[in-house]
């Protein structure tokens, strides 16, 4: 990896600890010693701003960190991760009358489409009709028709057209998404806790035990289902179940909008995007140095493009908070989808959404997507959300069970969307009936979908 993407290092400074700062008007420069404040704890207390009247509390000492009381909460489905796929799985498990929890790492729903800035998602149409629908489309077109932002004409999208698949992403503000993906959420009484992680997922008679960690907060959830959302397959990992992951991944991208002044004279296209090399959200280690590198790549590109001729008043429009990813993890399922099958538009006998997208791998020299011929439309099994070996557990979105080729192009949000749906589904049906997600008879699950809004192909 160049030099350049690496993130600068930054020495921590020396400080002694015999020594604080005067809390009263002292010159520059001048100290107290604890051994002089030893004398008098009110001279002490007064150092530190803690005097009656100040207005100031002692907080909580490094003995009470630890003892923050655990909360007991009970789920009937527990999604984990409020991304693309989260989101719709926990509105849809929610509509369908169960208790559901939904739990985020972050400060917003959407994921990559929000927090990433990949607010252009796709493809919900397919050679002239539209093969994805359901929760995920009612909230893209809520978004675009709120903010007065109009839809792509799908019925160019035949032939020839179709190659050209950016033009029928829809273009839309993620900050508006996630609001109202919000807003559905609490209409369905899904339960949201942000800025919560799991730690620990264990078996719990017939459901889960899952333990998590937040601001000033433990809790722990027993679930009778439980859906991994999280993109990186982490809570699959947490419960003992195997991931895949190639030696080398694909680059991720930090987003950004550049504007000219109308009398500028340009020297070319403005780029939208940074590539960021072996970017990696797996972990709070990984992800902090993906975004460094994003942003600091990012400054380097910015001031030399306002060196070049004609971009003296080049402008930052915008510059997403975080480095979004396309390739961590993905789960072993009880089905693999692979490039062969998902290139031909295999129909599966489990098939509960379609998908589609050209295999999109990306490279540090860029992409040249590989589109699929004329009429062929992916579907999206089952098996491929159900991790193998395991019980009342899920998974949905990029972590879906598939090879790499595959996973290029099943990661975009359209099918992240249809797939999310589906497992909710799966998970609040099998809680009705008191099954597994994947022991709900498939033309049940198939009526509900449609009831629901969803497009659902027909098994092989």
């Amino acid at each position: 990896m160049p030099d350049d993407f690496l993130p600068a290092k930054v020495e921590p400074a020396e400080i002694n600890p015999a020594e604080i700062v005067s809390a009263d008007c002292k010159p520059a420069g001048s100290t107290t010693r604890l051994s002089d404040l030893s004398a008098s704890r009110r001279t002490f207390l007064g150092a530190l701003g803690l005097v009656p009247g100040s207005g100031l509390v002692l907080a909580a000492g490094p003995a009470d960190a630890g003892n923050l009381p655990v909360r007991q909460l009970a789920a009937d489905v527990l999604v984990i991760g409020g991304g693309t796929a989260g989101t719709i799985a926990a509105i849809q498990a929610g509509r369908l009358g169960v208790r559901t929890v939904l739990v985020e790492a972050g400060s917003q729903l959407g994921g990559t489409m929000t927090t990433g800035g990949v607010d252009f998602p796709g493809l919900f149409w397919a050679w002239g009709r539209q093969i994805i629908a359901g929760i995920g489309w009612e909230l893209v077109q809520q978004a675009a028709e709120l903010n007065g932002d109009p839809l792509p004409d799908f019925s160019l999208s035949v032939g020839e057209a179709q190659h050209r698949h950016p033009r029928f992403q829809v273009r839309l503000r993620g900050g508006l998404y996630a609001a109202l993906a919000e807003e559905a959420c609490l209409a369905a009484e899904v339960a949201l806790r942000y800025y919560e992680c799991p730690v620990a997922v264990k078996p719990d008679g017939e459901g889960w035990l899952v333990e998590l960690v937040g601001k000033g907060t433990r809790a722990e959830v027993r679930c009778r289902t439980l859906i991994d959302c999280t993109g990186n397959a982490s809570v699959v990992a947490l419960a003992g179940l195997p991931r895949l992951r190639e030696q080398e991944t694909q680059p991720g991208s930090i987003l950004f909008t550049l504007t000219r002044p109308t009398t500028a004279n340009p020297t070319g296209s403005l780029p939208r995007q940074q590539y960021v090399l072996g970017a990696d959200p797996s972990t709070s280690e990984t992800h902090t140095d993906a975004n460094i590198r994003g942003r600091q790549a990012f400054l380097k590109m910015f001031r030399a493009l306002r060196k070049q001729p004609g971009n003296e008043e080049l402008k930052l429009g915008d510059l997403r908070p975080e480095t979004a990813a396309r390739e961590t993890y993905r789960i072993v399922g009880e089905t693999i989808i692979s490039r062969e099958e998902y290139e031909s538009g295999k129909r599966y006998p489990d098939a509960v959404a379609y998908a589609y997208y050209p295999v999109d791998l990306h490279t540090p020299g860029g992409v040249r997507p590989q589109h699929l011929k004329e009429g062929t439309v992916p579907t999206i099994p089952l098996g491929a959300l159900v991790p193998r070996g395991s019980r009342n557990l899920m998974v949905a979105g990029r972590c879906i069970s598939s090879d790499r080729l595959a996973n290029s192009a099943l990661r975009v949000q359209a099918p992240c969307m249809a797939m999310g749906q589906a497992a909710g589904a799966a998970c609040a049906l099998a809680v009705q009936r008191g099954s597994t997600p994947a022991a709900v008879p498939l033309e049940r699950l198939r009526q509900v979908l449609a009831k629901q809004g969803a497009i659902v192909p027909a098994g092989a």
